[in-house]
C-alpha cells in the first residue's frame, strides 16, 4: 500500500485500480480544495472507499451531488420511501417482500450500460453488513476495464476501435427470480448503443464497455462473429491481474467509476437471516432528475 501527502489519508491498494480514505468526515460539506483532491484520486483510481462515515440520508445524498446529477430510480419498488434518490440494495424482507434489490450484482456488470446516459460514478453506504463468526460476508470485486483494454494486442484494437455494441436491459439472460414483478418497467426501457471502446471522460484512458449479460450485438456485424466478440472481450475484464476485492465495514461508502470497471457481488451469506442493506446511488451522465432509461 502506499500514502500521499493530502488533506486526509489516502491508501492505494496494490492493484491497478483501488483507494481507501481515512479522515474525512462526509456528515461536513468537503470544501472545494479537499473534494477535488477527492475526486482526482477517485478519477486515477476507479474505487474509492471512504471508511468509518455515520451519514443521514440528506447527507449522503448532498455528497454524491458533488460527483454530478443523480439519476432517478425506475425500480421505483426499491426506492427509500423518503428520500427517492436512494435505491435500497438489500435482502431484508417486509411484510414478505424485498425491502430493496436484493440480488443485484450477480454478474459481471458495468450499471445501466442500457440507459441513453449511463451514469458516471455508483455509490453505496453500508448500513447494515452481514456477519458469521466474526467475519464480515458479502464482499464485492471490481475489475479495471482500462487495463483490460490496454492488454490487448495492437491488431485486436484496431478491430474494435469505432465499434457500437447494442445494450439491452433483458439482454441474452433470462429474466427470472425474486424481481420479475419490475419486468414492466425494464420493457418500457428501449435499446440503446454505446461503442465498444469508451474514452474515459476524465482520464481519457480507452476503456472496454462489453458484457455478456446486456450485449446482444454489434452494429453491422453478422451475430454469429458478434457475440464470440463479445463474450471473448467480456471474459478478459474479470482475469485477476485486474482485479480487486472489496470487504465491507458498517459505515463504508464506496464509489466506482462505472465507464473504468466492472464490479460482480459475492453472495455467501445466508438469507433472510444475514442482513445486508446497503444505500445505492448513481450520479452522473445527465440531467438532475431524468429517469436513467434517458426519457
Amino acid at each position: 500500500m502506499t500514502t500521499d501527502v493530502l488533506p486526509f489519508e489516502v491508501s492505494k491498494s496494490d492493484g491497478v485500480i483501488g483507494a481507501e480514505c481515512r479522515g474525512v468526515d462526509l456528515s461536513k460539506p468537503l470544501d472545494a480544495e479537499s473534494f477535488s483532491e477527492l475526486e482526482s484520486v477517485f478519477n486515477e483510481r476507479s474505487v474509492l472507499c471512504i471508511r468509518g462515515q455515520d451519514l443521514t440520508e440528506p447527507q449522503y445524498v448532498d455528497f454524491a451531488r458533488r460527483f454530478g446529477a443523480i439519476k432517478k430510480i425506475f425500480l421505483t419498488d426499491f426506492a427509500h420511501p423518503d428520500h427517492p434518490e436512494i435505491l435500497f440494495v438489500s435482502n431484508i424482507k417486509k411484510n414478505g417482500h424485498d425491502i430493496g434489490h436484493a440480488d443485484a450484482g450477480s454478474v459481471w456488470h458495468s450499471d445501466m450500460s442500457f440507459t441513453k446516459h449511463p451514469p458516471r460514478a455508483t455509490m453505496l453506504y453500508a448500513v447494515e453488513v452481514p456477519v458469521r463468526d466474526g467475519v464480515v460476508l458479502g464482499a464485492t470485486n471490481f475489475s479495471s476495464t482500462a487495463a483490460a483494454y490496454e492488454s490487448l494486442p495492437p491488431e485486436m484494437k484496431d478491430r474494435i476501435d469505432g465499434l457500437m455494441v447494442v445494450h439491452d436491459v433483458f439482454g441474452r439472460r433470462a429474466k427470472t427470480g425474486t424481481h420479475k414483478q419490475q419486468d414492466a418497467n425494464r420493457k418500457r426501457q428501449p435499446k440503446v448503443t454505446h461503442p465498444l471502446v469508451r474514452v474515459h471522460p476524465h482520464t481519457g484512458r480507452k476503456c472496454l464497455y462489453v458484457s455478456p449479460g446486456e450485449c446482444t450485438g454489434i452494429v453491422g456485424m453478422d451475430d454469429a462473429e458478434a457475440l464470440p466478440l463479445i463474450d471473448e472481450l467480456a471474459a478478459l475484464i474479470p482475469q485477476d491481474r485486474f482485479r480487486i476485492k472489496h470487504e465491507w465495514r458498517p459505515g463504508d461508502v464506496l464509489i466506482w467509476d462505472n465507464c473504468a470497471v466492472q464490479h460482480l457481488a459475492t453472495f455467501d451469506y445466508r438469507w433472510p437471516e444475514e442482513r445486508r442493506l446497503m444505500w445505492r446511488i448513481t450520479v452522473g451522465g445527465e440531467t438532475e432528475g431524468e429517469s436513467d432509461d434517458g426519457r
